[in-house]
Parts: C-alpha cells; structure tokens; sequence
C-alpha cells in the first residue's frame, strides 16, 4: 500500500523554476516500540538518477530553512515511499564531508557526502513518551552489533548521537512502529549508513514542523 502524509521537500528544476518534490510518508496515530528485526526487510533497488541544484534554488532552499547549508545534489525518488523502503547510490560522488539530516515531520533521512546527497530512507522514531531529541548532534560511537539491555532489543549497526544512548540503527521500519527515542532505518540502509560514517560526523534531527519553499 503507498502511504500519503507529510513529506521532505527537496528542490528540482521543473521548466526551468523552482519546484518541490515530495517523498510522502504517513505518521502512525499509535506508535510502539520496535520488535527485534524480521527474517527479511524488503528494499528497492540501489540504482537512481540524481537532480543537480542551481546556485539560486540552493540559495533559496537556504534562506527558507529547508537545508542549513549547501548542498549540490540529490537523490531523484519519483515514487512515493513506504515503510521499509530506502534508494542508495553513491556512484561517482567524490570523497568528502559527510553528514546526516533526519527530517521527523517526513520521516525521513538522508545522507550527503560532498554536498551530495547518496542515501535516503523512510524511518520511525521515538513515541510521546520517549521522543527523539533534535538539534545538532553528532555521531560519538559505532557498534556494528549492539544489543539494548535497557529493552532487551537488537540493535544493529548502531550510531550512537547522545550518551544515555539514543542512536541511529537498524530496525523493522514499519507502520505503527516507533522507538524509545531512537531513529529506526532499515536494516539494509544501516548496514551502508554505518560502512559511510565516521565516528564526529554531524547529524542534524529537524522537529516535526513542516517547512516549504515559498
């Protein structure tokens, strides 16, 4: 089932002007924490185009606060995104700063290496009870196999963003699910997520407040 919602805005040149394309994902109404991973997580094929930004759509997509500093590409999804889906494709972006910018109004997150955007997937987060913390934070440890022993809970591929533990890890993304303040992604994201960061890199989590180009 395509799922519709809120989503991330991102800028591409549709005749020549500043237009928005969505990446839409609906928010679950009664969130729970996350089971331990299924046998399998399905995911989309790694191979897609990317759209290549202006000075003026960067400048703009700045001063609207949609991005907090330049970026030169992004990923083109021309399908709406489900729970459990992410696009991958890091072919020809050069070596460079990476970070991440986890979008929780769109349930989204992305990676950018060089100014290029070469991940993105659909995530859950925390509940009301337990929410995900935003702001500027950034990666202080990485454990490719963790186990919670807070929840009893695997958590794979780990990044690590606070010291009481929130993190970026693999998880079964899926309708319904949220966290205890950590950020889910699939499985097969995470694995490619943790193997492109480093241990100091920025991850920048955006409140749930919907922004758009004006």
């Amino acid at each position: 089932m395509k799922l519709a919602g809120v989503a991330i805005a991102c800028a591409v040149v549709l005749g020549g002007t500043l237009a928005v394309t969505w990446r839409p994902v609906a928010r679950a109404s009664a969130p729970r924490p996350n089971a331990v991973l299924p046998p399998a997580v399905r995911v989309q094929p790694v191979q897609r185009r990317r759209v290549f930004l202006s000075k003026a759509q960067v400048d703009d997509a700045l001063a609207s606060g949609i991005i907090d500093r330049p970026i030169r590409s992004l990923l083109a999804v021309p399908y709406r995104m489900e729970f459990g889906d992410y696009v991958w494709n890091a072919a020809s972006v050069p070596s460079g700063p990476t970070w991440v910018r986890v979008d929780l109004g769109s349930q989204i997150i992305s990676i950018f290496r060089a100014g290029d955007e070469i991940g993105t997937a659909v995530i859950v987060y925390g509940g009301d009870n337990k929410q995900t913390p935003v702001g500027k934070l950034h990666i202080l440890g990485k454990a490719r196999e963790h186990r919670s022993s807070l929840y009893d809970a695997e958590m794979p591929f780990t990044l690590r963003l606070t010291n009481d533990g929130v993190s970026i890890h693999g998880s079964a993304v899926r309708w319904g699910a949220a966290t205890h303040g950590c950020i889910g992604v699939p499985l097969a994201f995470a694995r490619r997520l943790f193997d492109a960061t480093h241990v100091g890199d920025e991850v920048v989590v955006v409140p749930p407040t919907p922004k758009r180009i004006s």
